[in-house]
């Protein structure tokens, strides 16, 4: 798909379709507004007669209008007037895209960002969200299929209309960085939604090389149980000894900044298959522990898109990989391990594997004496309960951290909810056995299990994203959904 940007007003414009706004109130946009003057109101007559609808998000396909060179023109409704939320307005470009891809245009020129109107979001803010949301609706999952390409769609050709010349400039950087953060996002979706049979630490690790040989800002490590071993990362090891699959330490090094400067440490956990171990999880939808991975996924795709906007940022990423597997060599309820920071771990629940092999990340992480370390995973159920899949649980133990994660996702529209992780839920992760236990109970699973990884960060500004509501989607839907690497490109970008 090529995507780029038309200096063109509406009525000048040649395309196979042309996509403006209006509102219920049959108000049509600025763009709108010429269509219909060279069509000598054949918009405004539609309009009229209830053929085209101004409600949030409908659209209508006309064809054929006399006097304009195109073939067809979309309005897509804008609810009681052309102002709207950014929800709101991402709900019209996605029903455009939609809209889109079920005709045979195979250009079109949309003008529904420069029309807008969103309160405290300007031009650049609207071309990107168009551009982010239409490759959402855009990909397909389809590479292992016999019939690939079955689906594929017309559309070749998606431009951002631009009628004002001093728009130029905001347009197209909005082009590039929204092209830029959905190939990262189209990463992660594509890693998180393969089968674990093929997606294994191994494939991770042979990836994250073929990915970025040719960048010469990226180095590629790739640490195996021997070298772990040696640093004493017992906690990660003894999730990975009841699987025939070695366990993987990938580490992506990204170095856009000065030498001097500190990096953002990005910890991604990277659970290729979680079975629960000998504490095995119930049968029904255990295909979609597959997607245990996403955390690993999402620092794949915010790399890539990091890469792509080329950042002047020093940005690292790990992610310990490994499979979560029953075996006679698995590790049993009660085994007492010890971590790279030295801390011992009473297992009770060998289904709380993912915060054993972050600990030791977090701890490895600090070699690079980071200035923050964040780690995202599909972590607990009980975050899932808490905030359902609309919302990212946020846990920090730096209040400004906290606070740009929740700016940047709310920018991006890939929102996160801060969460507590007070000194007094520490006391349910006590053990008679060990400096402490891998769970705590039943009650504030997902801040528990926040407050056990607190304890390898003490040193560090930290802040843990628990994406398991947000990372894919269940039923007739089912897939990754590329979160967060939308929120962590946009906290990177703000950073700069």
């Amino acid at each position: 798909m090529d995507i780029n940007i038309r200096q063109s007003s509406a009525g000048k414009c040649r395309s196979g379709c042309i996509v403006v706004t209006m509102d219920t109130r049959r108000r049509f946009s600025l763009s709108g507004k010429e269509i219909d003057k060279l069509t000598r109101g054949q918009l405004t007559r539609l309009a009229r007669r209830g053929d085209i609808s101004g409600k949030l998000a409908a659209t209508t396909v006309i064809l054929d209008l006399s006097r304009v060179s195109t073939d067809r023109v979309i309005v897509v409704g804008s609810g009681e007037n052309n102002r709207n939320s950014d929800k709101e307005f991402r709900k019209m470009a996605a029903a455009v895209a939609e809209t889109l891809i079920k005709t045979g245009a195979r250009d079109a020129v949309s003008y529904i960002s420069q029309d807008a109107e969103i309160e405290d979001r300007d031009l650049y803010w609207c071309c990107r969200q168009e551009i982010e949301v239409l490759r959402d609706k855009l990909f397909k999952v389809e590479h292992l299929q016999v019939e690939s390409g079955r689906h594929a769609g017309k559309l070749k050709r998606y431009s951002i209309g631009v009628g004002n010349k001093e728009d130029v400039p905001a347009t197209k950087r909005a082009v590039h960085d929204g092209v830029a953060i959905s190939n990262g996002t189209d990463l992660a979706r594509g890693l998180g939604n393969l089968p674990p049979n093929i997606c294994t630490p191994t494939f991770l690790a042979k990836t994250a090389k073929q990915l970025f040989h040719s960048d010469k800002r990226i180095k590629i490590k790739v640490l195996g149980e021997t070298e772990m071993r040696r640093l004493g990362m017992g906690s990660m090891l003894s999730v990975s000894q009841g699987s025939r699959q070695p366990a993987k330490l990938i580490i992506f090094e990204y170095f856009g900044g000065t030498k001097s400067a500190k990096p953002v440490v990005l910890v991604g956990k990277g659970v290729t298959f979680d079975s629960g171990g000998i504490s095995l999880k119930p049968g029904g939808a255990m295909d979609e522990m597959k997607f245990d991975m996403c955390g690993a996924a999402s620092v794949f795709g915010t790399i890539r898109a990091v890469s792509d906007l080329d950042l002047e940022k020093n940005i690292i990423g790990v992610v310990p990989a490994t499979e979560n597997l029953p075996d006679g060599n698995a590790t049993k309820p009660g085994d007492v391990v010890t971590s790279m920071s030295g801390q011992t771990i009473e297992i009770l629940n060998t289904d709380a594997e993912g915060r054993l092999i972050l600990c030791d990340a977090i701890t490895y992480s600090e070699r690079y004496e980071p200035n923050t370390i964040i780690d995202i995973a599909t972590l607990t159920g009980a975050c899932v309960v808490a905030l359902g899949s609309h919302a990212i649980g946020l846990f920090s133990n730096n209040d400004d951290l906290s606070q740009d994660l929740v700016a940047a996702g709310k920018y991006s529209g890939d929102r996160a909810w801060p969460m507590p992780i007070w000194e007094d839920y520490q006391e349910q992760l006590r053990s008679n056995f060990a400096d402490m236990a891998n769970v705590g109970g039943r009650d504030a699973g997902a801040i528990t299990a926040a407050c056990f990884l607190a304890r390898f960060a003490r040193k560090q500004k930290w802040a843990h994203l628990d994406i398991a509501g947000a990372a894919w989607h269940s039923g007739a839907k089912k897939g990754a959904t590329g979160r967060p690497v939308k929120l962590l490109t946009q906290y990177l970008l703000n950073l700069i």
